[in-house]
């Protein structure tokens, strides 16, 4: 492995996605690691797991693993979840529900020694996000649902998750939540100019030394492609290289403060950055603590992801999970979901039945985007292990790791 993917993996364990799990102040900063360290854990590189990681159920009906502070609570136990205890009294299915998906890459490491001897990782399902997920199906780790179980979820799955490059038939994963990224400032700090697309943040005088990035590829990058024109979905490596071009030329000029994994948030409030990309499930948080920060929503488009429901190879409880993924498309119970995590529902319907349960955030465009705004949302494209190589360690290479 390279030395700048082996940087990529370990830059967004430090201060990337994966990293807010150390500071543990919300699921809304709880982000994701780069699929460069997955890749490396697959080749058996830079993350290996640390003994036996076995996810027993002790006897339960579904063991589902998920991140933290990514599903509803109790107001007065926060170790209680409303809906997993509703499907229990409905069904008579005991769930095992365990936040042990701290960062992508930490868990990959954990289950891909099972996964890869064909073995049983005690887990009926898991919550990835869509690149390691796309991983998995192409390495033949996650088993084929079967709609009979899910009639649900195929009814009320939103026509825009329906299909991608790789799942284009939805057999293998089912959307969770969307993770959007968009343009954030403080308006104080740019003193009423409101950045409206990426080359504000790239090029205009007034944000000079001003302005963050993230240090996730798909995300920077994935901007920069949409504010040259190009198709996230389809770009080719001369796109990427233009864009790569465009990002270096901010850097030398300037332009840049830094890249940053969340930990744009204090910045960004105290104005020190004036304009970032920003992940919309933090702006939520920072527009109720700090007033002054806003977003906007680029009019050449923005970069999305998806966390994916996945059942990996041997699961024990194939039906049972299932029927879990099919309770979860409920229009009822995935309005009860998106109010408590503020994340985006791949579930038709919900919006209406959101403004009745929390009106305030039934109107909020970062949980419920109007179709306006939807019609913006492009996803990066599936990579071969090849181009994840290339493009880390140009990437690597453009902002200093």
């Amino acid at each position: 492995m390279s030395a700048p993917v082996r940087a990529a993996a370990v830059r967004n364990i430090v201060s990337g996605r994966g990293a807010a799990v150390r500071a543990a102040i919300s699921r809304r900063t709880m982000l994701r690691g780069s699929a460069a360290a997955g890749l490396a854990v697959a080749a058996g590189g830079l993350l290996t797991a640390c003994g036996d990681d076995s996810g027993s159920g002790g006897g339960s009906d579904i063991v589902f693993s998920n991140w933290p502070l990514y599903i509803d609570v109790d107001e007065q136990d926060e170790n209680k979840h409303p809906t997993l205890d509703a499907f229990t009294a409905e069904t008579g299915l005991k769930v095992k529900y365990t936040e042990d998906i701290n960062d992508n890459n930490e868990f990959y490491a954990k289950i891909e020694p099972q996964l890869a001897k064909g073995s049983d990782t005690k887990r009926d399902l898991i919550v990835l996000t869509d690149w390691l997920a796309s991983t998995l199906v192409r390495r033949g780790y996650v088993q084929k649902m079967d709609p009979a179980n899910m009639p649900t979820a195929v009814k009320n799955l939103d026509p825009r998750y329906k299909g991608n490059s790789w799942d284009p038939n939805r057999e293998f994963a089912y959307p969770w939540t969307q993770l959007s990224t968009l343009i954030a400032y403080n308006e104080q700090a740019t003193r009423g100019f409101v950045p409206a697309t990426v080359d504000d943040l790239l090029t205009n005088p007034q944000l000079k030394g001003k302005v963050a990035l993230l240090t996730e590829m798909r995300d920077t990058v994935g901007m920069v492609l949409l504010g040259m024109g190009k198709q996230t979905e389809s770009f080719t490596d001369d796109d990427y290289k233009a864009a790569i071009d465009k990002i270096q030329k901010a850097v030398d000029s300037g332009q840049i403060r830094r890249f940053t994994g969340n930990d744009y948030a204090q910045e960004l409030q105290a104005g020190d950055i004036a304009a970032c990309l920003a992940w919309s499930g933090d702006l939520i948080q920072l527009q109720a603590d700090t007033p002054s920060v806003r977003f906007a929503v680029p009019e050449h488009g923005y970069p999305i992801g998806t966390d994916e429901l996945l059942i990996p190879t041997k699961a024990a409880h194939k039906a049972n999970a299932e029927k879990l993924i099919d309770y979860y498309y409920r229009v009822d119970v995935a309005a009860k979901l998106t109010a408590s995590i503020n994340y985006i529902s791949p579930v038709v319907g919900v919006r209406d039945e959101l403004l009745k349960l929390d009106p305030e955030i039934g109107k909020n465009e970062l949980v419920l985007p109007s179709e306006a705004m939807a019609a913006k949302a492009h996803t990066f494209r599936a990579l071969t292990e090849d181009e994840e190589t290339r493009y880390e360690e140009a990437f690597a290479k453009v902002i200093g790791v």
